[in-house]
Protein backbone atom coordinates (compact mmCIF):
# COMPACT_ATOMS: atom_id res chain seq x y z
CA UNK A 1 0.00 0.00 0.00
CA UNK A 2 1.13 3.43 -1.05
CA UNK A 3 -1.16 5.87 0.62
CA UNK A 4 0.99 9.17 0.13
CA UNK A 5 0.17 8.30 -3.84
CA UNK A 6 -3.28 6.25 -2.88
CA UNK A 7 -1.68 2.82 -4.59
CA UNK A 8 -2.22 -0.28 -4.12
CA UNK A 9 0.23 -2.92 -5.60
CA UNK A 10 -2.05 -6.65 -6.35
CA UNK A 11 -1.23 -10.15 -8.19
CA UNK A 12 -3.32 -12.56 -9.58
CA UNK A 13 -3.30 -15.24 -6.79
CA UNK A 14 -2.47 -17.92 -9.05
CA UNK A 15 0.38 -16.58 -10.13
CA UNK A 16 2.12 -16.52 -6.84
CA UNK A 17 1.57 -20.54 -6.83
CA UNK A 18 2.72 -21.16 -10.25
CA UNK A 19 6.10 -22.31 -11.23
CA UNK A 20 5.19 -20.89 -14.57
CA UNK A 21 2.11 -18.45 -14.86
CA UNK A 22 0.13 -18.87 -17.84
CA UNK A 23 -1.95 -15.50 -18.32
CA UNK A 24 -5.58 -16.84 -19.73
CA UNK A 25 -7.68 -13.92 -19.68
CA UNK A 26 -7.61 -9.82 -19.64
CA UNK A 27 -7.94 -8.37 -16.36
CA UNK A 28 -11.09 -6.30 -15.49
CA UNK A 29 -11.78 -3.04 -12.97
CA UNK A 30 -14.52 -1.71 -11.18
CA UNK A 31 -13.47 1.95 -12.75
CA UNK A 32 -15.77 3.73 -10.05
CA UNK A 33 -13.65 2.54 -7.28
CA UNK A 34 -10.08 2.23 -8.80
CA UNK A 35 -7.83 3.26 -11.93
CA UNK A 36 -4.93 1.86 -13.75
CA UNK A 37 -1.34 3.41 -11.92
CA UNK A 38 0.99 5.46 -14.50
CA UNK A 39 4.28 3.47 -12.96
CA UNK A 40 3.54 0.28 -15.24
CA UNK A 41 3.22 -1.28 -18.71
CA UNK A 42 0.88 -3.30 -20.49
CA UNK A 43 2.75 -6.28 -22.19
CA UNK A 44 1.31 -8.21 -24.61
CA UNK A 45 1.04 -12.34 -23.92
CA UNK A 46 0.44 -14.84 -26.64
CA UNK A 47 -0.32 -17.72 -24.86
CA UNK A 48 -0.37 -21.57 -25.91
CA UNK A 49 1.17 -21.31 -28.98
CA UNK A 50 3.04 -23.44 -31.70
CA UNK A 51 7.13 -22.61 -32.14
CA UNK A 52 7.97 -19.54 -34.48
CA UNK A 53 10.17 -20.04 -37.42
CA UNK A 54 11.78 -18.16 -37.83
CA UNK A 55 11.77 -15.86 -34.97
CA UNK A 56 9.72 -12.23 -35.08
CA UNK A 57 11.63 -9.57 -33.71
CA UNK A 58 10.49 -8.61 -30.70
CA UNK A 59 8.74 -11.42 -29.66
CA UNK A 60 10.18 -12.97 -26.76
CA UNK A 61 9.18 -16.66 -25.88
CA UNK A 62 8.37 -17.13 -22.25
CA UNK A 63 10.86 -20.15 -21.47
CA UNK A 64 8.36 -22.77 -19.38
CA UNK A 65 4.76 -23.42 -21.17
CA UNK A 66 3.78 -26.71 -20.52
CA UNK A 67 3.30 -29.42 -22.79
CA UNK A 68 5.60 -28.74 -25.40
CA UNK A 69 3.61 -26.05 -26.12
CA UNK A 70 5.02 -22.54 -26.24
CA UNK A 71 4.03 -18.95 -25.16
CA UNK A 72 5.48 -15.65 -26.35
CA UNK A 73 5.46 -11.65 -25.23
CA UNK A 74 6.07 -8.77 -26.36
CA UNK A 75 7.05 -5.43 -24.21
CA UNK A 76 6.38 -3.02 -27.50
CA UNK A 77 2.32 -2.45 -28.48
CA UNK A 78 2.91 -3.63 -31.81
CA UNK A 79 0.34 -6.96 -32.33
CA UNK A 80 1.70 -9.31 -35.04
CA UNK A 81 -1.12 -10.98 -36.78
CA UNK A 82 1.26 -13.86 -38.20
CA UNK A 83 0.55 -15.04 -34.59
CA UNK A 84 -3.02 -15.03 -34.25
CA UNK A 85 -2.94 -18.66 -36.62
CA UNK A 86 -0.28 -20.01 -34.11
CA UNK A 87 -1.72 -19.40 -30.53
CA UNK A 88 -4.86 -19.85 -28.66
CA UNK A 89 -5.00 -16.58 -27.25
CA UNK A 90 -3.54 -13.06 -26.38
CA UNK A 91 -3.44 -11.63 -23.80
CA UNK A 92 -2.51 -7.79 -22.39
CA UNK A 93 -1.09 -7.94 -18.81
CA UNK A 94 0.23 -5.11 -17.01
CA UNK A 95 3.41 -5.29 -14.92
CA UNK A 96 5.75 -2.70 -13.21
CA UNK A 97 7.47 -0.58 -15.50
CA UNK A 98 11.04 -1.07 -13.38
CA UNK A 99 10.27 -4.85 -13.78
CA UNK A 100 9.88 -4.26 -17.64
CA UNK A 101 12.94 -2.22 -17.81
CA UNK A 102 14.72 -5.60 -15.62
CA UNK A 103 13.16 -7.83 -18.67
CA UNK A 104 14.87 -5.89 -21.19
CA UNK A 105 18.60 -6.00 -19.67
CA UNK A 106 17.91 -9.38 -18.65
CA UNK A 107 17.97 -9.41 -15.22
CA UNK A 108 14.49 -10.83 -14.97
CA UNK A 109 12.50 -13.42 -16.45
CA UNK A 110 9.16 -13.35 -17.54
CA UNK A 111 7.79 -15.69 -14.63
CA UNK A 112 8.65 -13.54 -12.18
CA UNK A 113 7.96 -10.15 -13.66
CA UNK A 114 4.24 -11.30 -13.59
CA UNK A 115 4.42 -12.37 -10.09
CA UNK A 116 5.61 -8.98 -9.09
CA UNK A 117 1.95 -7.81 -10.14
CA UNK A 118 1.21 -4.12 -10.94
CA UNK A 119 -0.56 -1.25 -9.45
CA UNK A 120 -4.05 0.82 -8.86
CA UNK A 121 -4.67 3.68 -7.86
CA UNK A 122 -7.73 3.52 -5.84
CA UNK A 123 -10.24 6.69 -5.49
CA UNK A 124 -11.00 7.56 -2.11
CA UNK A 125 -11.31 11.08 -1.62
CA UNK A 126 -12.34 11.63 -4.95
CA UNK A 127 -16.05 9.72 -4.62
CA UNK A 128 -17.16 7.45 -2.11
CA UNK A 129 -15.87 9.34 0.95
CA UNK A 130 -14.94 12.63 0.02
CA UNK A 131 -17.02 14.11 2.82
CA UNK A 132 -15.04 12.32 5.46
CA UNK A 133 -12.03 14.09 4.13
CA UNK A 134 -13.74 17.29 3.71
CA UNK A 135 -14.64 17.27 6.97
CA UNK A 136 -11.38 16.99 9.01
CA UNK A 137 -11.06 13.46 8.63
CA UNK A 138 -9.24 10.42 7.15
CA UNK A 139 -11.17 7.79 4.77
CA UNK A 140 -10.80 3.78 5.72
CA UNK A 141 -13.28 1.42 5.98
CA UNK A 142 -14.81 -1.43 8.35
CA UNK A 143 -15.40 -4.73 7.39
CA UNK A 144 -18.52 -5.18 9.73
CA UNK A 145 -19.91 -2.11 7.79
CA UNK A 146 -19.41 -2.49 4.21
CA UNK A 147 -21.87 -0.28 3.10
CA UNK A 148 -20.18 2.68 4.53
CA UNK A 149 -16.73 3.76 5.30
CA UNK A 150 -15.47 4.53 8.30
CA UNK A 151 -14.26 8.21 8.89
CA UNK A 152 -11.24 8.31 11.39
CA UNK A 153 -11.58 11.98 13.11
CA UNK A 154 -9.26 13.88 15.17
CA UNK A 155 -10.68 12.78 18.69
CA UNK A 156 -12.49 9.33 17.20
CA UNK A 157 -13.99 7.18 14.35
CA UNK A 158 -17.60 7.56 13.45
CA UNK A 159 -19.66 6.89 9.98
CA UNK A 160 -20.04 8.87 7.51
CA UNK A 161 -18.49 12.24 8.33
CA UNK A 162 -16.44 14.20 11.66
CA UNK A 163 -18.92 16.03 13.71
CA UNK A 164 -18.22 20.05 13.46
CA UNK A 165 -15.96 21.64 15.88
CA UNK A 166 -16.72 25.19 17.43
CA UNK A 167 -13.51 25.80 19.16
CA UNK A 168 -12.21 29.55 19.09
CA UNK A 169 -8.79 29.82 18.29
CA UNK A 170 -6.66 29.69 20.65
CA UNK A 171 -5.65 33.05 22.11
CA UNK A 172 -9.33 34.02 21.36
CA UNK A 173 -10.67 36.59 24.34
CA UNK A 174 -13.38 34.24 25.06
CA UNK A 175 -11.16 31.31 25.29
CA UNK A 176 -9.50 33.33 28.20
CA UNK A 177 -12.48 33.99 30.24
CA UNK A 178 -13.64 30.21 29.93
CA UNK A 179 -10.37 28.91 30.92
CA UNK A 180 -10.68 31.19 34.16
CA UNK A 181 -14.20 29.94 34.61
CA UNK A 182 -13.00 26.19 34.18
CA UNK A 183 -9.88 26.51 37.05
CA UNK A 184 -12.64 27.57 39.47
CA UNK A 185 -15.05 25.63 38.96
CA UNK A 186 -12.18 22.73 38.69
CA UNK A 187 -11.65 23.78 42.04
CA UNK A 188 -14.76 23.53 43.57
CA UNK A 189 -15.32 20.09 41.79
CA UNK A 190 -12.08 18.49 42.97
CA UNK A 191 -12.99 19.00 46.50
CA UNK A 192 -16.43 17.41 45.79
CA UNK A 193 -15.12 14.46 44.15
CA UNK A 194 -12.70 13.85 46.84
CA UNK A 195 -15.15 13.75 49.22
CA UNK A 196 -17.62 11.14 47.05
CA UNK A 197 -14.27 9.20 46.33
CA UNK A 198 -14.27 8.56 50.37
CA UNK A 199 -17.70 7.93 50.77
CA UNK A 200 -17.70 5.11 47.25
CA UNK A 201 -14.33 3.62 48.81
CA UNK A 202 -16.58 2.96 52.04
CA UNK A 203 -19.61 1.41 50.64
CA UNK A 204 -17.03 -0.27 48.33
CA UNK A 205 -15.57 -1.90 51.61
CA UNK A 206 -18.68 -2.57 52.93
CA UNK A 207 -20.17 -4.67 50.36
CA UNK A 208 -17.21 -6.36 49.06
CA UNK A 209 -18.73 -9.31 51.94
CA UNK A 210 -21.68 -9.54 49.91
CA UNK A 211 -20.40 -9.85 46.27
CA UNK A 212 -23.69 -9.19 43.74
CA UNK A 213 -25.09 -12.14 42.12
CA UNK A 214 -26.24 -12.09 38.05
CA UNK A 215 -29.78 -11.18 37.77
CA UNK A 216 -32.36 -11.76 35.32
CA UNK A 217 -34.18 -8.91 34.24
CA UNK A 218 -37.48 -10.35 33.81
CA UNK A 219 -37.39 -11.58 37.78
CA UNK A 220 -36.22 -8.94 39.39
CA UNK A 221 -37.64 -5.05 40.00
CA UNK A 222 -34.77 -3.57 42.21
CA UNK A 223 -31.96 -3.20 39.27
CA UNK A 224 -29.61 -0.52 39.31
CA UNK A 225 -30.66 2.16 36.07
CA UNK A 226 -27.37 1.40 34.48
CA UNK A 227 -27.96 -2.46 34.13
CA UNK A 228 -31.80 -1.56 32.83
CA UNK A 229 -29.61 -0.62 29.82
CA UNK A 230 -32.69 1.43 28.08
CA UNK A 231 -31.11 2.16 24.58
CA UNK A 232 -31.47 -2.03 24.26
CA UNK A 233 -35.40 -1.63 24.82
CA UNK A 234 -37.17 -4.84 25.23
CA UNK A 235 -33.67 -6.65 24.25
CA UNK A 236 -33.07 -7.97 27.56
CA UNK A 237 -36.29 -8.77 28.98
CA UNK A 238 -35.76 -12.44 28.74
CA UNK A 239 -31.63 -12.51 29.47
CA UNK A 240 -29.36 -12.80 32.12
CA UNK A 241 -27.08 -9.92 33.17
CA UNK A 242 -23.57 -11.10 34.58
CA UNK A 243 -21.24 -9.00 35.77
CA UNK A 244 -17.50 -8.61 34.28
CA UNK A 245 -15.97 -9.94 37.35
CA UNK A 246 -17.94 -12.70 37.15
CA UNK A 247 -17.18 -14.15 34.35
CA UNK A 248 -13.79 -13.01 34.69
CA UNK A 249 -13.96 -15.88 37.66
CA UNK A 250 -15.89 -18.04 34.84
CA UNK A 251 -12.82 -18.51 32.68
CA UNK A 252 -9.61 -17.62 34.97
CA UNK A 253 -9.11 -14.61 33.74
CA UNK A 254 -9.85 -15.63 30.40
CA UNK A 255 -6.66 -17.80 30.19
CA UNK A 256 -5.61 -19.24 27.22
CA UNK A 257 -6.11 -22.67 28.27
CA UNK A 258 -9.95 -22.11 28.06
CA UNK A 259 -9.98 -20.56 24.66
CA UNK A 260 -12.50 -22.63 22.37
CA UNK A 261 -11.65 -20.30 19.21
CA UNK A 262 -11.24 -16.91 17.33
CA UNK A 263 -13.96 -15.66 15.00
CA UNK A 264 -13.69 -12.60 12.82
CA UNK A 265 -14.34 -10.61 15.81
CA UNK A 266 -14.59 -12.77 18.65
CA UNK A 267 -12.82 -15.02 21.03
CA UNK A 268 -14.56 -17.77 22.70
CA UNK A 269 -13.68 -19.40 26.38
CA UNK A 270 -14.92 -22.15 28.06
CA UNK A 271 -16.29 -21.06 31.39
CA UNK A 272 -17.69 -22.30 34.59
CA UNK A 273 -20.52 -20.46 36.43
CA UNK A 274 -20.52 -20.79 40.08
CA UNK A 275 -23.85 -22.61 39.74
CA UNK A 276 -21.91 -25.44 38.24
CA UNK A 277 -22.93 -24.43 34.46
CA UNK A 278 -20.09 -25.35 32.03
CA UNK A 279 -20.41 -21.96 29.61
CA UNK A 280 -19.18 -20.52 26.70
CA UNK A 281 -18.00 -17.00 26.84
CA UNK A 282 -18.05 -15.14 23.62
CA UNK A 283 -15.55 -11.62 23.84
CA UNK A 284 -16.13 -9.18 21.28
CA UNK A 285 -13.22 -7.64 20.44
CA UNK A 286 -13.92 -3.60 20.77
CA UNK A 287 -16.47 -1.79 22.21
CA UNK A 288 -17.54 0.06 19.19
CA UNK A 289 -20.35 1.11 17.59
CA UNK A 290 -20.40 -1.89 15.07
CA UNK A 291 -19.69 -4.37 18.09
CA UNK A 292 -22.61 -3.15 20.43
CA UNK A 293 -24.72 -3.23 17.14
CA UNK A 294 -23.94 -6.76 16.93
CA UNK A 295 -24.04 -7.22 20.81
CA UNK A 296 -27.39 -6.03 20.64
CA UNK A 297 -28.99 -7.61 17.58
CA UNK A 298 -27.75 -10.90 18.77
CA UNK A 299 -29.43 -10.59 22.01
CA UNK A 300 -32.44 -9.60 20.68
CA UNK A 301 -33.31 -12.14 18.24
CA UNK A 302 -31.98 -14.92 20.56
CA UNK A 303 -33.75 -14.08 23.78
CA UNK A 304 -36.92 -14.45 21.82
CA UNK A 305 -36.25 -18.04 20.23
CA UNK A 306 -36.47 -21.58 21.51
CA UNK A 307 -35.74 -24.47 19.27
CA UNK A 308 -33.33 -27.73 20.43
CA UNK A 309 -31.55 -27.10 17.45
CA UNK A 310 -30.03 -23.66 18.23
CA UNK A 311 -27.64 -22.46 20.71
CA UNK A 312 -29.07 -21.37 23.73
CA UNK A 313 -28.29 -17.60 25.10
CA UNK A 314 -27.78 -18.01 28.71
CA UNK A 315 -27.07 -13.76 29.25
CA UNK A 316 -24.75 -10.80 28.90
CA UNK A 317 -23.03 -8.74 30.31
CA UNK A 318 -24.43 -4.67 30.77
CA UNK A 319 -22.96 -3.01 27.35
CA UNK A 320 -21.77 -0.28 30.21
CA UNK A 321 -19.45 -3.07 31.22
CA UNK A 322 -15.68 -2.84 30.73
CA UNK A 323 -16.23 -5.47 28.31
CA UNK A 324 -18.83 -6.82 25.89
CA UNK A 325 -19.65 -10.70 26.69
CA UNK A 326 -22.57 -13.35 25.52
CA UNK A 327 -22.69 -16.22 27.35
CA UNK A 328 -23.87 -19.62 25.78
CA UNK A 329 -24.67 -22.85 26.70
CA UNK A 330 -21.11 -25.28 26.03
CA UNK A 331 -21.22 -27.31 23.15
CA UNK A 332 -18.82 -29.99 23.43
CA UNK A 333 -18.07 -31.10 19.99
CA UNK A 334 -16.77 -28.14 18.36
CA UNK A 335 -17.74 -27.04 14.81
CA UNK A 336 -19.01 -28.55 11.72
CA UNK A 337 -16.23 -26.79 9.84
CA UNK A 338 -13.60 -28.56 11.83
CA UNK A 339 -14.92 -31.87 11.65
CA UNK A 340 -15.21 -31.26 7.68
CA UNK A 341 -11.54 -29.40 7.41
CA UNK A 342 -9.85 -29.84 10.43
CA UNK A 343 -7.97 -32.97 12.27
CA UNK A 344 -10.71 -34.82 12.41
CA UNK A 345 -11.27 -35.11 9.17
CA UNK A 346 -8.64 -37.89 8.58
CA UNK A 347 -10.31 -39.94 11.39
CA UNK A 348 -13.40 -40.42 9.02
CA UNK A 349 -15.38 -39.79 12.27
CA UNK A 350 -18.44 -37.99 9.90
CA UNK A 351 -20.01 -41.08 8.04
CA UNK A 352 -22.62 -40.18 5.30
CA UNK A 353 -25.55 -41.17 7.32
CA UNK A 354 -24.31 -38.59 10.29
CA UNK A 355 -23.70 -36.38 7.92
CA UNK A 356 -27.41 -36.43 6.17
CA UNK A 357 -28.24 -36.20 10.06
CA UNK A 358 -26.81 -33.02 10.28
CA UNK A 359 -28.32 -31.56 7.19
CA UNK A 360 -31.68 -32.31 8.27
CA UNK A 361 -31.38 -30.88 11.66
CA UNK A 362 -29.40 -27.66 10.02
CA UNK A 363 -32.77 -27.24 8.09
CA UNK A 364 -35.23 -28.14 11.10
CA UNK A 365 -33.07 -25.36 13.06
CA UNK A 366 -33.43 -22.64 9.64
CA UNK A 367 -37.09 -23.74 8.88
CA UNK A 368 -38.04 -22.73 12.09
CA UNK A 369 -36.37 -19.38 12.36
CA UNK A 370 -37.64 -18.78 8.76
CA UNK A 371 -40.92 -19.71 10.24
CA UNK A 372 -41.69 -17.70 13.36
CA UNK A 373 -43.33 -13.84 13.55
CA UNK A 374 -41.25 -12.38 12.28
CA UNK A 375 -39.28 -14.61 10.37
CA UNK A 376 -35.56 -14.18 11.43
CA UNK A 377 -33.16 -14.49 8.57
CA UNK A 378 -29.52 -15.63 9.76
CA UNK A 379 -27.60 -14.19 6.97
CA UNK A 380 -25.00 -16.16 8.21
CA UNK A 381 -25.25 -19.80 7.83
CA UNK A 382 -22.05 -22.09 7.32
CA UNK A 383 -19.82 -24.82 8.58
CA UNK A 384 -18.25 -22.61 10.98
CA UNK A 385 -21.72 -21.72 12.82
CA UNK A 386 -22.79 -25.21 13.43
CA UNK A 387 -22.28 -26.69 16.51
CA UNK A 388 -22.05 -30.30 17.17
CA UNK A 389 -23.12 -31.79 20.66
CA UNK A 390 -21.39 -35.14 21.89
CA UNK A 391 -24.01 -37.08 19.87
CA UNK A 392 -23.22 -34.86 16.62
CA UNK A 393 -26.35 -33.23 17.04
CA UNK A 394 -27.02 -29.92 15.91
CA UNK A 395 -26.56 -26.22 17.23
CA UNK A 396 -26.94 -23.20 15.38
CA UNK A 397 -25.31 -20.50 16.41
CA UNK A 398 -23.65 -16.30 15.91
CA UNK A 399 -26.49 -14.30 14.77
CA UNK A 400 -24.53 -11.15 15.22
CA UNK A 401 -25.79 -10.39 11.67
CA UNK A 402 -29.15 -12.02 11.92
CA UNK A 403 -32.50 -9.72 10.96
CA UNK A 404 -36.38 -10.03 11.09
CA UNK A 405 -38.35 -9.02 8.29
CA UNK A 406 -41.95 -8.21 9.01
CA UNK A 407 -44.54 -10.48 7.56
CA UNK A 408 -46.00 -7.81 5.33
CA UNK A 409 -42.46 -7.67 2.94
CA UNK A 410 -40.75 -10.06 0.85
CA UNK A 411 -37.25 -8.76 1.70
CA UNK A 412 -34.99 -5.65 3.43
CA UNK A 413 -32.97 -3.76 1.39
CA UNK A 414 -29.80 -3.98 3.20
CA UNK A 415 -25.74 -3.79 2.08
CA UNK A 416 -24.57 -7.26 1.87
CA UNK A 417 -22.97 -8.96 4.69
CA UNK A 418 -21.73 -12.69 5.29
CA UNK A 419 -18.78 -14.85 4.89
CA UNK A 420 -17.43 -15.48 1.41
CA UNK A 421 -18.15 -18.29 -0.13
CA UNK A 422 -21.88 -18.83 0.88
CA UNK A 423 -23.18 -15.15 0.06
CA UNK A 424 -26.54 -15.38 -2.28
CA UNK A 425 -25.34 -13.81 -5.42
CA UNK A 426 -28.62 -11.83 -6.39
CA UNK A 427 -28.33 -10.76 -2.48
CA UNK A 428 -24.97 -9.35 -3.59
CA UNK A 429 -25.95 -8.23 -6.87
CA UNK A 430 -29.21 -6.60 -6.05
CA UNK A 431 -28.97 -5.72 -2.21
CA UNK A 432 -32.33 -7.56 -1.18
CA UNK A 433 -32.03 -9.80 1.22
CA UNK A 434 -34.89 -12.89 1.81
CA UNK A 435 -35.38 -15.93 3.07
CA UNK A 436 -33.62 -17.60 -0.19
CA UNK A 437 -30.49 -16.29 1.12
CA UNK A 438 -30.17 -18.97 3.97
CA UNK A 439 -31.39 -21.45 1.67
CA UNK A 440 -28.53 -20.91 -1.13
CA UNK A 441 -26.10 -20.98 1.99
CA UNK A 442 -27.25 -23.98 3.36
CA UNK A 443 -27.16 -25.45 -0.51
CA UNK A 444 -22.70 -24.53 0.23
CA UNK A 445 -23.10 -26.64 3.53
CA UNK A 446 -24.58 -30.15 2.12
CA UNK A 447 -22.21 -30.03 -0.96
CA UNK A 448 -19.46 -29.22 1.76
CA UNK A 449 -20.99 -32.07 3.47
CA UNK A 450 -20.76 -34.35 0.43
CA UNK A 451 -17.21 -33.40 -0.76
CA UNK A 452 -15.53 -32.31 2.61
CA UNK A 453 -14.01 -29.68 0.61
CA UNK A 454 -14.07 -25.75 2.41
CA UNK A 455 -16.43 -23.39 0.55
CA UNK A 456 -13.42 -21.03 -0.59
CA UNK A 457 -10.29 -22.77 -1.40
CA UNK A 458 -7.04 -20.21 -2.74
CA UNK A 459 -5.17 -23.34 -3.67
CA UNK A 460 -7.76 -24.44 -6.16
CA UNK A 461 -8.20 -24.06 -9.47
CA UNK A 462 -9.30 -20.68 -10.64
CA UNK A 463 -12.69 -21.79 -11.61
CA UNK A 464 -12.72 -23.90 -8.44
CA UNK A 465 -11.62 -21.84 -5.82
CA UNK A 466 -15.43 -21.21 -5.04
CA UNK A 467 -17.22 -24.69 -3.75
CA UNK A 468 -20.31 -23.57 -5.19
CA UNK A 469 -18.48 -22.98 -8.77
CA UNK A 470 -17.29 -26.04 -8.69
CA UNK A 471 -20.11 -28.21 -7.62
CA UNK A 472 -22.70 -26.58 -10.49
CA UNK A 473 -20.06 -27.55 -12.72
CA UNK A 474 -19.77 -30.88 -11.26
CA UNK A 475 -23.33 -31.51 -11.77
CA UNK A 476 -23.92 -30.12 -15.07
CA UNK A 477 -21.30 -31.89 -16.52
CA UNK A 478 -22.58 -34.97 -15.02
CA UNK A 479 -19.58 -35.89 -12.56
CA UNK A 480 -21.07 -35.74 -9.67
CA UNK A 481 -18.21 -38.83 -8.69
CA UNK A 482 -15.35 -36.60 -9.02
CA UNK A 483 -16.85 -34.49 -6.25
CA UNK A 484 -18.09 -36.88 -3.39
CA UNK A 485 -15.49 -37.52 -0.51
CA UNK A 486 -14.26 -40.96 -1.05
CA UNK A 487 -14.35 -42.02 2.21
CA UNK A 488 -18.02 -41.63 2.45
CA UNK A 489 -18.38 -44.94 0.37
CA UNK A 490 -20.02 -43.48 -2.90
CA UNK A 491 -18.44 -45.90 -4.99
CA UNK A 492 -18.51 -49.00 -2.74
CA UNK A 493 -22.43 -48.58 -1.23
CA UNK A 494 -25.43 -48.07 -3.47
CA UNK A 495 -27.54 -47.08 -0.84
CA UNK A 496 -25.24 -44.58 -0.19
CA UNK A 497 -24.16 -43.50 -3.54
CA UNK A 498 -28.31 -43.48 -4.44
CA UNK A 499 -29.05 -40.96 -1.25
CA UNK A 500 -25.93 -38.88 -1.79
CA UNK A 501 -27.31 -37.84 -5.57
CA UNK A 502 -30.53 -37.35 -4.54
CA UNK A 503 -29.09 -34.71 -1.52
CA UNK A 504 -26.64 -33.32 -4.19
CA UNK A 505 -29.73 -32.61 -6.53
CA UNK A 506 -31.51 -30.72 -3.02
CA UNK A 507 -28.58 -28.66 -3.02
CA UNK A 508 -28.31 -27.87 -6.96
CA UNK A 509 -31.46 -26.52 -6.56
CA UNK A 510 -30.31 -24.03 -3.80
CA UNK A 511 -27.37 -22.92 -5.79
CA UNK A 512 -29.62 -21.54 -8.51
CA UNK A 513 -28.72 -18.12 -9.18
CA UNK A 514 -32.67 -16.68 -9.29
CA UNK A 515 -33.79 -16.74 -5.78
CA UNK A 516 -37.45 -17.54 -7.21
CA UNK A 517 -35.95 -20.95 -8.31
CA UNK A 518 -34.77 -21.84 -5.23
CA UNK A 519 -37.68 -23.92 -3.29
CA UNK A 520 -38.25 -22.47 0.58
CA UNK A 521 -36.40 -23.92 3.29
CA UNK A 522 -39.41 -25.88 4.38
CA UNK A 523 -39.73 -27.56 1.66
CA UNK A 524 -35.99 -28.92 1.52
CA UNK A 525 -36.23 -29.84 5.29
CA UNK A 526 -39.05 -32.56 3.96
CA UNK A 527 -37.38 -33.92 1.00
CA UNK A 528 -34.28 -34.61 3.49
CA UNK A 529 -36.03 -35.97 5.63
CA UNK A 530 -37.66 -37.90 3.03
CA UNK A 531 -34.57 -39.06 1.71
CA UNK A 532 -33.10 -40.65 5.13
CA UNK A 533 -36.14 -42.32 5.44
CA UNK A 534 -36.51 -43.58 2.13
CA UNK A 535 -32.92 -44.21 1.97
CA UNK A 536 -32.22 -45.88 5.35
CA UNK A 537 -35.10 -47.67 6.55
CA UNK A 538 -34.82 -50.60 8.72
CA UNK A 539 -35.26 -53.96 7.63
CA UNK A 540 -39.49 -55.23 8.73
CA UNK A 541 -38.52 -58.27 9.50
CA UNK A 542 -35.58 -59.20 12.13
CA UNK A 543 -34.26 -62.57 13.31
CA UNK A 544 -31.94 -64.20 10.51
CA UNK A 545 -31.95 -60.71 8.12
CA UNK A 546 -29.38 -59.92 10.72
CA UNK A 547 -27.26 -62.96 9.31
CA UNK A 548 -27.77 -61.83 5.56
CA UNK A 549 -24.50 -60.23 3.79
CA UNK A 550 -24.90 -56.65 2.63
CA UNK A 551 -25.99 -57.46 -1.13
CA UNK A 552 -29.35 -59.47 0.55
CA UNK A 553 -30.58 -56.55 2.21
CA UNK A 554 -29.80 -54.31 -1.05
CA UNK A 555 -31.99 -56.89 -2.81
CA UNK A 556 -34.46 -56.70 -0.11
CA UNK A 557 -34.39 -53.05 0.17
CA UNK A 558 -37.53 -51.20 -0.97
CA UNK A 559 -36.70 -49.48 -4.58
CA UNK A 560 -36.06 -45.68 -4.73
CA UNK A 561 -34.88 -43.29 -7.14
CA UNK A 562 -33.45 -39.60 -7.26
CA UNK A 563 -37.51 -39.23 -9.30
CA UNK A 564 -38.93 -41.10 -6.35
CA UNK A 565 -38.04 -38.46 -4.12
CA UNK A 566 -38.07 -35.50 -6.48
CA UNK A 567 -41.82 -36.02 -7.50
CA UNK A 568 -43.00 -34.88 -3.85
CA UNK A 569 -41.08 -31.49 -4.47
CA UNK A 570 -43.86 -29.15 -4.73
CA UNK A 571 -41.96 -26.16 -5.00
CA UNK A 572 -44.46 -22.91 -4.96
CA UNK A 573 -44.09 -19.53 -6.52
CA UNK A 574 -42.70 -16.54 -4.64
CA UNK A 575 -44.50 -13.05 -5.13
CA UNK A 576 -42.18 -10.93 -7.03
CA UNK A 577 -40.10 -8.61 -4.53
CA UNK A 578 -40.76 -5.09 -3.90
CA UNK A 579 -39.51 -2.82 -1.77
CA UNK A 580 -39.88 -1.94 2.36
Amino acid sequence: MDYLNHLITVVDPPFVRQSCPQPYQNTTLDFSLYSYGDRDVNVTVFVNCTALSPPIPGMHDMGCAPGGRHGYYQLTGDNHIEMFGNCSSMVVVPIHQTAANDIGSGKLNFSDAVKGGFSLRWEAGKGWCRDCVESGGRCGFDVLSPENHTCFCPHNSTLGTCPPTNEEPVGHPKNAKIKGIIIGVSAATGAFLLLCTCYLFYKHKKKRRFPPSSKSLSQSSSLKPSLMDPEMGSALLQTQVFSYAELEEATNKFDASNKLGDGGFCTVYKGKLQDGRTVAVKRLYENNYRRLEQFMNEIQILSRLRHQRLVILYGCTSHHSRELLLVYEFVSNGTLAHHLHGSPASQDILTWPTRLRIAIETADALAYLHAVNPPVIHRDVKTNNILLDSNFHVKVADFGLSRLIPKDVTHISTAPQGTPGYLDPEYHQLFQLTDKSDVYSFGVVLFELISSKPAVDMTRNRSEINLANMAITRIQKGELEQLVDTALGYQSDEVTRKTITMVAEVAFRCLQSDADMRPPIKEVLEVLQAIESDGYRPEKEHGDAESRDDAELLKNTEPFSPDSIMNRWTSRSTTPQSSE
